[in-house]
């Protein structure tokens, strides 16, 4: 199979079809035109074997994730997600492979109304990159830098079981096959909180996705805000598998492992009653509060100070003995 029979095959016989992509996949570029008033918001993820996943990592839930954690940062920026581009290096044309990568990714993207409009395909490692693009309203983005003393501090959903099932898959914590099904379904296919990023507008002040763990990315927040926080162990949101293997786990790998992709974001006082009207205020937990004092700080269960050792996902950070 050549490149062009790849792409004709796997990637422009899709079944989305969006009224503001003038011209798709075809063509040296794609046409696109964004709605009047709205900014377009842009982003970009990588997936590599080995790095990202397990070489023998499920095509379908891979295709689910690598379009899943783009859109999650859209939601972080409260937009809506339009189109996106997807670049591929394959070490070989695994038509099986291909199949059930393209169920997943083209299984989300009909979830979200989200139309391919472009990428490139090569030779080389397995590697995945997707670039997203989303609208929001001028104006309303939710960005990093706008957290203001007083606010409070929340996370969607719930952390940890990401965390969970790579333990799991390292050897280190055994579990039950019934929670391994249920743990492995968040790190292997992450629900983006789109319609929860979109809600937050004109309410929020800030936010992010959780994806290097919650102490990385609040402390994003932070430093971009020029604030401070504390936030309360007793209230970070787990599953009960989570919980039940918490002390095997260790509040350190629900914190920092990340791979979450929930939000986490800062609401001032005077919009504390319209959240809590939104039609999605149940998944939204409070864990904390914006405070003047640059840092983070953690208080346990007894009100003594938490003080983790690890402190989020780097990529580039020096590995620590012991650590794959």
């Amino acid at each position: 199979m050549t490149e062009f029979e790849l792409i004709q095959t796997f990637f422009t016989r899709q079944q989305i079809s969006r009224a503001d992509v003038a011209a798709g996949i075809g063509d040296d570029a794609a046409l696109l035109q964004p709605p009047p008033g709205q900014q377009l918001a842009v982003t970009s993820d990588l997936l590599v074997s080995g790095v990202h996943f397990f070489p023998d990592a499920d095509p379908v839930a891979l295709g689910h994730k690598a379009l899943a954690v783009n859109l999650s940062d859209l939601a972080a920026m409260g937009a809506e997600p339009a189109w996106f581009l997807l670049n591929l290096t394959l070490p070989q044309v695994d038509t099986a492979w291909l199949e059930k990568f393209c169920q997943g990714m083209f299984g989300l993207a009909r979830e979200y109304g989200v139309q391919l409009v472009g990428g490139d395909t090569s030779r080389g490692p397995l590697a995945i990159a997707i670039e997203a693009h989303g609208f929001v309203p001028a104006g309303q983005a939710l960005r990093r830098s706008g957290a203001r003393v007083g606010d409070r501090v929340y996370v969607t959903g719930t952390l940890g079981d990401a965390a969970l099932t790579l333990q799991q898959r390292l050897g280190r914590l055994p579990l039950q096959q019934n929670e391994i099904a249920s743990a492995a379904a968040r790190l292997d296919r992450p629900t983006p909180r789109v319609r929860e990023g979109m809600a937050l507008r004109g309410l929020a002040n800030s936010a992010i996705d959780v994806s290097d763990g919650l102490l990385a990315d609040l402390g994003h927040i932070l430093e971009m805000s020029r604030v401070g926080a504390r936030i309360f162990l007793d209230r970070i949101p787990v599953s009960p598998i989570c919980r039940a293997h918490l002390k095997e786990l260790g509040w350190d790998a629900v914190l920092a492992t990340g791979d979450d992709y929930e939000l986490c974001f800062t609401v001032p006082a005077a919009n504390i009653v319209a959240l809590e009207k939104l039609p999605l205020a149940g998944a939204f937990h409070h864990i904390g509060e914006i405070e003047a004092e640059a840092g983070l700080r953690i208080v346990d269960e007894s009100g003594k100070a938490y003080r983790p050792r690890e402190t989020g996902h780097d990529h580039f950070a020096k590995p620590k003995r012991g650590n794959t």
